[in-house]
């Protein structure tokens, strides 16, 4: 079960948008490039995986990521006022880039799947 102050307990992705004309097997070539190069292991966890989310709620997030948790309480509050519940993986956008940009000022959309 997800706990927001448990960060062991999270299961995260990180996606990083491609181009249509990336396919698998040039995520493979890729991977095994990077392997004979480098030898990371991470590396075979690589995957392309398209994001088929349907219909989802969203707020935007102004400030440090480890202060997130009242902005996500408030989108789950509003889920709820809908009458729709949770129906997938909670997703994050980073708008801002956490080098350039001062904790305060960073922006995150988060993203909530919801079904009726």
């Amino acid at each position: 079960m997800f706990e927001y102050d448990d960060p062991v307990s999270w299961r995260w992705t990180a996606m990083i948008l491609q181009p249509d004309l990336v396919t698998s097997e040039i995520v493979e070539r890729a991977k095994g490039d990077v392997t004979a190069k480098r030898g990371l292991r991470a590396v075979r966890e690589v995957r392309l995986e398209p994001l088929r989310e349907g219909r989802a709620a969203q707020i935007l997030h102004m400030g440090p990521y480890a202060a997130e948790q009242p902005t996500i309480e408030k989108l789950h509050a509003f889920i709820r006022e809908q009458g729709l519940r949770p129906a997938g993986k909670h997703h994050e956008i980073y708008v801002s880039d956490p080098r350039r940009t001062a904790p305060e000022r960073l922006r995150t959309v988060i993203r909530e799947p919801v079904s009726a």
